[in-house]
């Protein structure tokens, strides 16, 4: 027997629903009630690599949503699980959180945790892992961040080297997620770090929010990380950036903070299932995701 998809929420009947079917702007209004900067086009994007719920009152009104996305057959994330403040603590989170494990039974999983929510995360058996950093702000070029000389040859990023970012970014991440990675191509632009004709790092930057994201960036170090940032701060000069990151500290992390990316929040990473490390790559020249896709996406 399936998940139910009728509650009694205190005072209110509600109903779960696909979120494919959902209005857009009653979607953007959700997100814009708990301080969320997604735009409707941000939903629209996560509406076509994703699945997901939401619930609605006896009026047909979204007070809740949860979505999740199956990034490989044994991997899935979860995120824009988001209830109305006025049903926050009713339970609506627990009964969408319900309904998404159920649906991802014997799925390892991972989401990255407000601090409202961790509580609740904990209950269901999520496990934290690490820190996740958002960085944000109007970006200023210079003020002490000298990027160097690059140790390679960095060039904009064509459809040409979509599988080598593809294969790069599944090292890093632990699993190879082509279809979200293609759909992200499209709507980027992306620098590329190469030596020796091979793709040692990249970056790719997008429309998201209050302004632009950089997600992902995957590099095996600190400096390379920063060569395949470095020239997303130069074309946003003046402009809001964002990124997310696990690094607090190093090189890659003071140039985000002098550029004018301060840390904003922190939410926390946990994982369901197999752990963060037994997917990550072994080797210290590994490739590392330095800057997540996004906080639904990971």
């Amino acid at each position: 027997m399936g998940p139910s998809k009728k509650n009694q929420i205190a005072a209110f009947s509600m109903q779960i629903a696909d979120v494919q079917d959902a209005d857009l702007d009653q979607l953007h209004a959700l997100s814009i009630s708990v301080g969320w900067p997604h735009r409707g086009e941000d939903w629209q994007f996560l509406r076509e690599v994703g699945e997901g719920v939401v619930t609605n009152d006896e009026i047909g009104r979204i007070m809740g949503s949860a979505m999740w996305f199956r990034q490989a057959e044994g991997l899935a994330t979860i995120g824009m699980v988001i209830t109305s403040p006025r049903l926050q603590t009713q339970g609506t989170g627990l009964w969408l959180m319900d309904y998404a494990l159920k649906e991802l039974e014997g799925v390892n999983l991972r989401l990255n945790a407000t601090r409202a929510a961790q509580r609740l995360y904990h209950s269901l058996g999520f496990a934290p892992e690490k820190t996740v950093y958002q960085c944000q702000g109007i970006v200023k070029v210079g003020a002490g961040a000298a990027c160097g000389v690059p140790q390679g040859d960095i060039r904009l990023l064509t459809e040409e080297d979509l599988p080598a970012i593809t294969a790069l970014d599944g090292v890093a991440f632990g699993v190879v997620r082509a279809g979200l990675i293609d759909k992200l191509f499209r709507q980027s632009v992306g620098y590329g770090l190469y030596r020796d004709g091979l793709l040692t790092a990249f970056s790719l930057c997008r429309p998201f929010g209050r302004g632009h994201v950089v997600g992902p960036i995957v590099a095996s170090d600190d400096a390379d990380a920063i060569d395949v940032l470095s020239p997303h701060i130069q074309e946003h000069e003046g402009r809001f950036l964002r990124l997310d990151t696990h690094f607090e500290s190093g090189d890659f992390a003071l140039l985000a903070i002098r550029s004018g990316m301060s840390v904003f929040d922190t939410v926390l990473t946990m994982s369901l299932g197999k752990r963060l490390q037994e997917f990550g790559p072994a080797g210290s020249d590994a490739p590392i995701t330095y800057s997540l896709v996004s906080q639904t996406l990971g």
